[in-house]
Parts: C-alpha cells; sequence; structure tokens
C-alpha cells in the first residue's frame, strides 16, 4: 500500500502522517514503513546536535499503523476514526536517527466491535527500537 492508498485511509496529514508504506495487511497482523529523513521537523528542536526522534511520535507512528489495519475492515470507514485510548508497556530501546527506516509491526491481541488491544514493535536494520501495547477505539468522525 502507498502513501495515496494510505491517505485514503487514514486522516492524518502533513506533519502528521508518519507512515509512509504499508508492506504486509492481515486480518491480525500489519506492517508499515516510516522513513526517517533529516528534514523532519521535530530534529530542528529535538536535540539539535544529535538529532533523535521523540519516543511519542515513534509511539503515534505505531498508532497510525495499527489504524490502517483496524480502518481497512471497515466498510464506513470515512465516518470512522481510530483513537488511540491507551499505551501500556511501552519500552524505547535504542534511538531512532536521520536516514533510519523504522519498520512497524502490529499485532492484534483482543478485539471487540469498538476496540482492539495491539501488539507492536519497532525495529531499524533488524534491531528492536520500542515496544508497546496499545488499545485503538473506534469513534464516529463528527462532521462527516
Amino acid at each position: 500500500m502507498d502513501i495515496q492508498a494510505i491517505r485514503e485511509i487514514l486522516p492524518h496529514r502533513y506533519p502528521m502522517l508518519l507512515v509512509d508504506r504499508i508492506e504486509e495487511l492481515e486480518t491480525e497482523r500489519v506492517v508499515g514503513i516510516k522513513n526517517v529523513t533529516a528534514n523532519e521537523p521535530f530534529f530542528s528542536g529535538h536535540f539539535p546536535d544529535f538529532p533523535v526522534m521523540p519516543g511519542v511520535l515513534i509511539i503515534e507512528a505505531m498508532a497510525q499503523v495499527a489504524g490502517v489495519l483496524v480502518l481497512s475492515q471497515i466498510e464506513d470507514r470515512k465516518h470512522k476514526l481510530v483513537l488511540l485510548a491507551t499505551i501500556q508497556e511501552a519500552k524505547f530501546r535504542k534511538p531512532v536517527r536521520p536516514g533510519d527506516q523504522l519498520r512497524i509491526e502490529m499485532k492484534v491481541g483482543k478485539r471487540k466491535p469498538t476496540v482492539a488491544k495491539m501488539y507492536g514493535i519497532a525495529t531499524v536494520a533488524g534491531v528492536v527500537v520500542a515496544e508497546a501495547e496499545m488499545l485503538c477505539k473506534l469513534a464516529e468522525r463528527a462532521g462527516v
């Protein structure tokens, strides 16, 4: 799935769209890619002499990949949003730097009609840089 297809599913736009490509999409699993470039707006203020991608944005990228999985399975997705409800067991193992390619794998743990518990791992070159459990909640999109 390329960026155009992702934009048809997720409502996010620059600078908050943090998924560049979906490589694998299954019923209970998704793999997304975030290319981290030196031009990212957060690098100018987040340790500019040693640029590191903020952990909260890694978690947000993970949540967006999870959102693609959830929304891709809904017919009426233009009227829905996937909101991040909880973050648990978040761990940041290594810094993510400009030039890295973040590979995010999210798996469904438990699912109900309006919520999904997801487990995710983010890697760079095969090395785990972050992991987390999160609860994603499906909500009505107001004004659409």
